[in-house]
């Protein structure tokens, strides 16, 4: 992303960015390597681009456990957005430009929460021309709050064996329970000039009504 300089933030030519999910299974390699570092590792090795990375990583996925793997770069030219799941395709693909949902099964399972997110996001979207930037955020955030439930027997089924306990509370696009859930919303949004404003929202000591919020704006050069 982009690289802070004394007080400021260098606007870099283009922007990386990574994101993890785990895929949802009963038996966990408690021996298996750290998921993790698959995202800073790709931050880290800047001689391939989001596509080959998947590649390389592609040859490894049999020593995770289950998870999804999104890569992307930006840049005021072109933006490639890449996807590789170590239990699905053997193979990484480059996305192409639309609309898409991933949750913890492969990308686009239709799993009801899933589908009722995407449906959220589209209406905000839809609307976005008419919202100011911080508008279109704040509503992003209230899709990424939404806790109604939608029981899903795909998913239920996809986690059997898992801890029944808390497979219900899963059900929603925001998770809560008294010991896991929801921690953190990021939006990311890059408007046709390049302009990026980058917001994460943390919540505190596990609160729900205490949350840190922290904004980043930078411009990425033609």
């Amino acid at each position: 992303m982009a690289r802070k300089v004394g007080h400021g933030w260098e606007s870099p030519r283009w922007a990386s960015w990574p994101a993890i999910t785990n895929y949802l299974e009963a038996k966990i390699n408690p021996d298996a390597q750290g998921r993790g570092f698959l995202v800073t590792n790709y931050l880290m090795d800047r001689d391939l681009d989001s596509f080959s990375y998947l590649k390389k990583v592609s040859t490894e996925g049999h020593l995770y456990n289950g998870f999804n793997l999104l890569t992307a770069e930006f840049s005021a030219k072109e933006d490639i957005v890449c996807y590789y799941g170590n239990r699905g395709s053997t193979q990484p693909i480059r996305l192409n430009p639309g609309v898409y949902g991933l949750s913890n099964s492969l990308l686009e399972t239709p799993w009801r929460k899933l589908d009722h997110g995407k449906r959220l996001f589209s209406t905000v979207v839809e609307q976005q021309r008419q919202l100011s930037s911080e508008r279109l955020v704040q509503d992003l955030i209230n899709v990424l709050n939404n806790q109604e439930l939608t029981t899903d027997p795909a998913m239920l089924s996809q986690g059997e064996g898992y801890n029944t306990g808390i497979l219900p509370a899963l059900s929603s696009v925001f998770v809560r329970t008294p010991h896991y859930g929801t921690r953190t919303n990021t939006v990311v949004l890059i408007d046709a000039a390049g302009a990026v404003t980058f917001m994460e929202r943390t919540m505190l000591s596990c609160a729900t009504n205490q949350w840190s919020s922290n904004t980043f704006q930078f411009q990425l050069q033609a």
